[in-house]
C-alpha cells in the first residue's frame, strides 16, 4: 500500500506542478480589467474555448457519480445523460451564436448582469446573485467530495482530499481568472479524456479476460437482470425529476453561461461546439460501459457487490496496476478542480460586477474584492464538504433544481430580447425568480437533497413543479401587462374618435 501511495503522490504532484505552471504562463495574456479576469476579454480561441466547457461541465459527477448511478440502476443513466447532451448542443447551436454576439455588444461579463442589462434591471441582477451564491453552493461541494473520496479510497484520508481540492481551487483563480481556468481545463480535459479511454480499454482487454469471461456474457447477466433497459428505479417521475434540471443546464448555470462569450470570433465558437459535442458523447459513452461492465462483473459475482455507489470507481481501480489506476484518480481529480474553480470564478464575477464594480460610489479594490469572494465561496463549499451533506449526483442536481427559476428568464430574453423592455416585464421577471427559488429553496431545507428532486406531488417531481411555478407567473405577468397595453390603447382610439366627433358636431 506504502508503494502505492508513493505513485500517486508523485503523480498528483507532477499533475498540479503542470497545472500551475500553466495557469502561471497564461498571465502573459494580460489581466488589467475584470473583463479580461472573468471572460478573457472575448479572446478565447475555439480549442481552449471548447475544453474549459467541457472540462467544466463534466464534473466529478461522471466518474464518481455516473459510475455509481449506472451501477445501482441500469443503463436509464445513459438515456438521463444524453437527453442534457443533446438539448444542450441544440441550444449552443442555435441561440448559443446570438448570445456571444449580444455578450459582445453590451460588454456582458457576468450572467447576473447579463439578465440586469436585458430586463433594464438591477434588481434582477442583484437577486440572480443573491440564487447563485445560495445555489452554486452545493455544486462546488459536491465536486471536493467526488475527489476527497478518491482520497479516502486509497488510503490518504477524506480530509486530506478535502484540504488539497480546496487550495487547488483557490489557486488556479487567483492566478489568472479565466486565463488560467481555461489553459488548465484544456490540459486537464484532455486528461479525463485520456483516463477515460485507458479505463474502457483496461476493462476490455484486462479485467474482462482475466476474470474468464466476455462481453456477450455481461450483456446476458445484464439483460437478465433487467439492467440495460429501464429499471424499477427509472420511474417516469425519477427520469423527468433527474433529467428535467439538467435539460436547461446550459441556461441557468453561471459557469456555462459564462463560456458562451469567451470565443474569439464566430468560427471558432463553431468549431468549439462540434468539438464539445464530441468530447461530451464519448465521455459520456466510456463512463455509462464502465458502470455497467462492473455491474455485470458483480452479477456474474466476479467482482465484490457495491453498497455505496459513490464508491464503485474506488472499488474498481484498487485492483489496476497502480500508476494506471493513480493516472484515472487524478483525471477525478482534475474534473473537479476544473467544475468547481470555474463555478467560483462565475459567481464571483456576478457579485464583483453587479454588486460592487457598478455601484462606483464603493472605493473598494476590485481584485481584492474578487479575491475576497472566491475564498469565502470556496471556504463554505469546503465546510459542506466536510459534513458530507448529501451524495455526488444528489447535491449536482439539486443545484440545477434550485436555478431553474431562471430558465424561462434566460430563455424568453435569449430568443425575444426585444419583447423584454419595460416595467411589467420586469416585475414579472423579478417575481418568477423570487417565487421559483423560495419554493425550491423551502422544499429542499425542508425535505434535504435527495428527496427534494425525488418527491412528487400530483404525479409531478419537484423540478417539473419548481419550472411550471416560475413560468407561469413570468408568462402571467407578461400577458397582463400586454393586455393593460392593449386596453390602453383602445380606450385612446375611443378618446381619439370621440373627440373628432364634438368637434364634428361644433363644426
Amino acid at each position: 500500500m506504502s508503494e502505492y501511495l508513493g505513485i500517486f503522490i508523485t503523480l498528483l504532484t507532477a499533475y498540479v506542478l503542470a497545472g500551475s505552471l500553466i495557469a502561471y504562463l497564461s498571465r502573459r495574456y494580460g489581466v488589467k480589467s475584470s473583463k479580461d479576469y472573468f471572460v478573457s476579454s472575448y479572446r478565447l480561441g475555439w480549442f481552449p474555448t471548447a475544453m474549459t466547457y467541457a472540462a467544466t461541465t463534466y464534473s466529478a459527477f461522471m466518474m464518481v457519480g455516473l459510475v455509481g448511478l449506472t451501477y445501482s440502476s441500469g443503463a436509464g443513466a445513459l438515456g438521463f445523460e444524453l437527453v442534457y447532451l443533446l438539448v444542450t448542443v441544440v441550444i449552443l447551436a442555435s441561440i448559443g451564436p446570438d448570445v456571444w454576439a449580444m455578450a459582445r455588444e453590451r460588454g456582458w461579463v457576468s450572467p447576473s448582469e447579463m439578465l440586469s442589462d436585458l430586463y433594464d434591471s438591477r434588481a434582477l441582477g442583484y437577486l440572480t446573485v443573491g440564487v447563485y451564491l445560495i445555489a452554486m453552493i452545493p455544486y462546488v461541494s459536491a465536486q471536493i467530495i467526488g475527489a476527497a473520496t478518491i482520497f479516502e479510497g486509497i488510503g490518504l484520508g477524506y480530509e486530506a482530499g478535502v484540504v488539497v481540492i480546496t487550495l487547488l481551487i483557490l489557486v488556479w483563480i487567483v492566478l489568472a481568472g479565466m486565463w488560467s481556468i481555461a489553459t488548465t481545463d484544456a490540459y486537464q480535459g484532455v486528461w479525463m479524456l485520456s483516463a477515460a479511454a485507458l479505463l474502457v480499454f483496461l476493462l476490455t482487454y484486462y479485467l474482462l479476460p482475466a476474470s474468464g469471461t466476455t462481453l456477450t456474457q455481461l450483456t446476458e447477466a445484464l439483460s437478465v437482470k433487467g439492467l440495460l433497459g429501464l429499471t424499477d428505479f427509472w420511474t417516469p417521475q425519477t427520469f423527468l425529476a433527474y433529467t428535467l434540471p439538467w435539460i436547461f443546464f446550459a441556461v441557468t448555470n453561471p459557469q456555462v453561461v459564462v463560456r458562451l462569450y469567451v470565443a474569439k470570433d464566430r468560427t471558432s465558437y463553431k468549431r468549439s461546439v462540434l468539438l464539445f459535442s464530441i468530447f461530451g458523447l464519448a465521455y459520456t459513452l466510456a463512463v455509462v460501459y464502465v458502470g455497467l461492465v462492473v455491474r455485470g462483473l458483480t452479477e456474474l459475482n466476479l467482482f465484490e457487490s457495491v453498497t455505496k455507489a459513490d464508491l464503485v470507481t474506488s472499488k474498481l481501480l484498487s485492483g489496476f496496476n497502480p500508476t494506471l489506476s493513480s493516472f484515472i484518480y487524478i483525471s477525478i481529480i482534475a474534473a473537479a478542480v476544473s467544475t468547481a474553480n470555474s463555478i467560483v470564478l462565475a459567481v464571483a464575477s456576478s457579485f464583483v460586477r453587479d454588486l460592487i464594480e457598478k455601484r462606483r460610489r464603493l472605493n473598494v479594490n476590485i481584485s481584492h474584492a474578487s479575491n475576497s469572494i472566491v475564498t469565502l465561496l470556496t471556504m463554505v463549499s469546503s465546510a459542506i464538504a466536510f459534513m458530507r451533506a448529501g451524495f455526488v449526483v444528489d447535491l449536482s442536481v439539486l443545484t440545477s433544481v434550485l436555478l431553474l427559476p431562471l430558465a424561462p428568464v434566460t430563455v424568453v430574453a435569449w430568443v425575444a430580447p426585444h419583447t423584454i423592455k419595460g416595467k411589467p416585464q420586469r416585475i414579472a421577471a423579478l417575481t418568477a425568480v423570487a417565487v421559483g427559488f423560495t419554493m425550491s429553496f423551502a422544499l429542499a431545507i425542508i425535505l434535504g437533497p435527495r428527496k427534494t428532486f425525488l418527491t412528487t406531488y400530483y404525479g409531478l417531481p419537484v423540478s417539473a413543479l419548481v419550472l411550471i411555478t416560475s413560468t407561469t407567473v413570468f408568462l402571467a405577468g407578461i400577458l397582463a401587462s400586454r393586455r393593460g397595453k392593449v386596453k390602453e390603447s383602445r380606450e385612446r382610439v375611443e378618446e381619439t374618435g370621440s373627440t373628432s366627433s364634438t368637434r364634428d358636431d361644433i363644426r
